[in-house]
């Protein structure tokens, strides 16, 4: 799925009324209806709403919601928030439409004072300002977001939450409705993306209106929303044997920190590859001999770090990272294995720390290679951001300027790739921020290169397998208990699904 700007998103309605063709009038109705019908199932309990309504399109949907509410025999009052005499045509046409319903009351706001006194079993519906919003909330309309946001009350956003831009956010403080859930036509906005974002836009849900398929298809954009049908797993011929899904070599672990070897292995496996080779030292030969006897070993000479390097030419794919420490000869080994393997490596953890600390090595790194960072590991390589937006630029520039594949791992992880396009993940949940969830990607995402997925389906795919496993793992288990190995257990229900 496509994440279209602001404007891109004011283009795709005017494609749809021009080539449907359908009115704009008529667009609104049924937007605003798929809306109304949203709400009834999130809220089927309640039967007081309150409806704030600005003067331009996005009101004119609250407006629309308000009678389709009525109609159902619920009880709805309209709170129109005058703060301009300006008003929308489409506003307009709704707003005389709704005075002719006895049963709906209809309040013109146009002073603060006149904010009303909500009950606490109220639903309100923000329809006040939509995406399209440029400017800082001031004045009468700040101050009706934050009447709206001390009111206790739970708030449905229709678009966007009234003040939270489309994209690019200023820094500082800001004055935004603080939704329980936002309901977005046909495209999440790219600010719903970053978790500086999370207390007001709440849950959002995408609803589906019609827009012109033409316009979908043939649109570029930069952004894109990571769905069920953009992950294409490949069926497997009855003929076929491990040789034909590729021999995978892992570098992990250190004294202490056999386990993330492990959860990389083990991750590596469930999901497909057909022979893995983890080189470890001395210290974690035993345990993980027991703990993945899937797993053949390489094991290095040193006692409690990993030193040296196999005969790369054996294998597939390269992951380098988790839990190897930073022993020099453990850096020493980095920096030969970047400066000799020609195929894109899998680099996560304490490989992104050390390179953090040698940013000339940088330049060895093979193209098309995919860095695994959470912000942090990220903040070292590239810098501090002042906010999420600029961190996702900063991604960007990085991928593009060393030729790699950045995921940064978060709510809604991000891909970014090395032509500047950005895909964030659908998938996952709070309960995988856990110790070693990191881990565990690392190996899906090596798993998939070793089957020639080629980079980019590997590092997308692999952020999607990831979370959806997590998701199933929360289903059953619940998000606070979920460990990093829940992940590793619930992967074959995530790659069945993904079928």
């Amino acid at each position: 799925m496509k994440i279209f700007s602001s404007d891109l998103t004011r283009q795709a309605d005017n494609f749809t009324i021009v080539n449907e063709p359908v009115s704009s009038l008529n667009l609104m109705e049924r937007a605003a209806g798929r809306a109304a019908n949203k709400i009834l199932k999130l809220y089927f309990n309640k039967i007081n709403f309150s409806i704030f309504a600005g003067p331009g399109n996005n009101g004119g949907d609250g407006l629309v919601i308000a009678r389709l509410l009525s109609e159902k025999g619920l009880n709805v009052r309209v709170y129109y928030v005058k703060f301009t005499d300006k008003i929308s045509d489409d506003f307009k046409a709704n707003y005389e439409k709704l005075q002719t319903i006895n049963e709906v009351s209809i309040v013109i706001l146009d002073s603060i004072e006149k904010f009303p006194k909500l009950k606490k079993n109220e639903l309100i519906i923000d329809a006040v300002f939509g995406s399209g919003l440029t400017r800082i909330l001031k004045g009468f309309p700040e101050e009706v977001v934050k009447q709206i946001n001390n009111s206790g009350n739970e708030v449905v956003s229709i678009d966007s939450p009234s003040g939270l831009f489309g994209e690019n956010n200023p820094v500082g403080k800001r004055t935004i409705v603080k939704a329980n859930h936002t309901l977005t036509f046909e495209y999440p906005s790219l600010s719903f993306m970053f978790a500086e974002n999370e207390d007001y836009v709440g849950k959002f849900h995408v609803i589906d209106i019609g827009i012109h398929k033409e316009f979908r298809e043939k649109t570029n954009s930069p952004y894109y929303f990571i769905q069920k049908e953009d992950v294409k797993i490949r069926k497997r011929k009855n003929f076929s044997h491990k040789g034909n899904y590729g021999h995978a070599l892992l570098l992990a672990g250190s004294y202490g920190k056999a386990g993330a070897c492990i959860l990389a292995a083990k991750a590596t496996h469930r999901t497909g590859t057909g022979l893995l080779t983890t080189v470890v030292p001395v210290c974690n030969y035993q345990i993980l001999q027991v703990a993945s006897p899937e797993t053949m070993l390489n094991i290095n000479e040193t006692d409690n770090y990993i030193s040296d390097l196999p005969d790369l030419s054996n294998y597939n794919a390269v992951a380098v990272g988790p839990g190897i420490g930073f022993a020099q000869e453990t850096k020493q080994m980095l920096n030969n294995l970047i400066e000799t393997y020609n195929k894109p490596i899998v680099l996560d953890a304490d490989a992104l720390t050390i390179l953090s600390e040698n940013m000339d090595w940088l330049a060895d790194v093979p193209e098309n290679s995919i860095f695994t960072p959470h912000p942090k590991e990220f903040e070292r390589l590239a810098g501090k951001s002042e906010n999420n937006f600029t961190e996702m630029q900063k991604q960007i520039e990085f991928a593009k300027k060393y030729k790699i594949f950045l995921i940064l791992k978060g709510a809604y992880t991000a891909v970014a790739t090395p032509e500047g396009k950005v895909f964030f993940n659908s998938t996952g949940n709070p309960g995988m921020a856990t110790g070693g969830s990191g881990d565990v990607l690392t190996g899906i995402i090596l798993s998939l290169l070793s089957q020639k997925y080629n980079p980019q389906e590997a590092a997308i795919y692999g952020v999607y397998f990831h979370g959806l496993a997590g998701d199933f793992a929360a289903e059953k288990k619940g998000q606070y208990p979920l460990i990093a190995s829940d992940i590793i257990d619930c992967l074959p229900d995530a790659l069945k699904a993904s079928e």
